[in-house]
């Protein structure tokens, strides 16, 4: 489970889209709302390749994505840890000589 955010979401879209409609600069923007400037930066930054402005990082849905892919190839991996120890256990067991109870 991801950590709590520490600013809500409206307070990120305001100060982004204020930087972005003004032509502020960014400290200023993030003084007046009470945010940390580099806190703001990646918001900028990350707005700017969800509209396709920059080609430098990934978008939104795309680290999503990415974030869901690796977790479904941990679980496959664990899966597939789980399938080999099987496999080598029941291959132990057809390998053990069978012996023939007397009567």
């Amino acid at each position: 489970m991801p950590a709590p955010r520490k600013y809500p979401d409206e307070l990120r879209e305001r100060a982004v889209r204020e930087v972005r409609t003004t032509g502020r600069p960014i400290a200023h923007v993030a003084k007046d709302l009470g945010i940390h400037k580099e806190a703001l930066r990646g918001w900028v930054r990350q707005a700017e390749a969800d509209t396709g402005e920059r080609d430098d990082r990934l978008t939104t849905a795309e680290q999503e994505e990415l974030r869901q892919l690796r977790r479904e190839n941990a679980e496959l991996r664990r899966a597939n840890e789980i399938l080999k120890a099987a496999s080598a256990f029941f291959a132990a067991e057809l390998d053990r000589p069978r012996t023939r109870p007397t009567r």
